[in-house]
């Protein structure tokens, strides 16, 4: 498959598209009409951006941003007590975004601290108990690591049946399935969607998947005999964890060889749960957000003969 540059993730009762400083999120309103919503990010051509490790903290910072800022835009249509903006003067808009930036990053702190404490915290202060039964501390970080992604993989059991939760992940089938047909190299047809597969390398569940592979031998050469300093040394550590993770997933999404398909294919195993077959409607979503920030026939004619 010939590589686009293009990811995207799924909101509620849509999807969102990123390629290169521009992203678009596609959301079925209640009235069954496509509503697409089409904005600019910062610069991805700074250095910041080309600096190995690091590009992956930043592209995981913006993620989290622009995801939570798309769910927020994609549930306003369900919101039965959003606002009417177009009845709203200048100064009262003004006011209403930038308590609507306070909230975005409110939750996006509250629930980045809830993730460490219930994925990092609790699997670190349960592995403490085998200190009076395991001298090795890489052995007993081993089996921290080994809780931490049991706990993740039931978490993500668990709301995999949650009927909300799985129509996001239908909507998660639609935009992988979109991005597949157009690296296929087939024209980006309903029909043409619906017959590709709804796994792909480059996924977010991948991604967080490999997080936690790589934590579990970066925490083993973490050695400290105080317990919090241990705890603080393992927080700091993410962001670079998140760094060599990305470059795992950026080689995964860009090659195919043997190599590639071994560190991919925990992450393929798991998408099992969190990507699931959309039905056509969703489908349509996704192509509205595809063609909305890429032009798929121009990347096709100009690879013919790659695919």
């Amino acid at each position: 498959m010939k590589y686009s540059g293009i990811g995207g993730q799924a909101v509620m009762e849509g999807v969102m598209m990123r390629n290169g400083n521009k992203y678009a999120v596609a959301v079925r309103k209640p009235d069954k009409e496509i509503a697409v919503d089409i904005k600019n990010t910062k610069d991805t051509n700074d250095i910041w951006h080309k600096l190995p490790i690091i590009r992956g903290v930043v592209s995981f910072i913006e993620s989290l941003t622009i995801g939570l800022g798309t769910l927020m835009y994609s549930a306003s249509f369900y919101d039965e007590d959003e606002v009417d903006k177009s009845k709203l003067s200048e100064e009262e808009l003004k006011k209403l975004e930038k308590k609507e930036k306070a909230e975005m990053g409110g939750t996006l702190v509250l629930s980045f601290a809830l993730a460490l404490g219930v994925f990092f915290a609790i699997p670190y202060f349960i592995s403490l108990g085998l200190n009076r039964f395991v001298e090795s501390q890489a052995l007993i970080a081993f089996v921290e690591g080994i809780i931490r992604i049991a706990i993740f993989i039931g978490y993500v059991a668990v709301i995999s049946r949650m009927d909300d939760i799985k129509r996001t992940f239908m909507y998660h089938g639609a935009e992988h399935k979109c991005i597949n047909c157009v690296e296929a190299g087939k024209p980006l047809t309903v029909e043409n969607v619906r017959g590709a597969t709804r796994f792909h390398k480059r996924c977010g569940t991948s991604f967080i998947f490999i997080v936690f592979i790589i934590s579990v031998f970066v925490f083993m050469f973490i050695s400290f005999d105080n317990t919090w300093i241990k705890l603080l040394a393992r927080l700091l550590l993410i962001p670079v964890i998140a760094g060599i993770s990305y470059e795992f997933i950026r080689l995964a999404g860009r090659y195919e060889n043997k190599f590639v398909d071994v560190i991919s294919q925990p992450g393929l195993w798991l998408q099992h749960l969190t990507v699931m077959e959309p039905d056509d409607d969703m489908i349509e979503v996704g192509i509205a957000s595809v063609e909305a920030i890429f032009d798929w026939k121009k990347f096709q004619k100009e690879n013919e003969g790659c695919f």
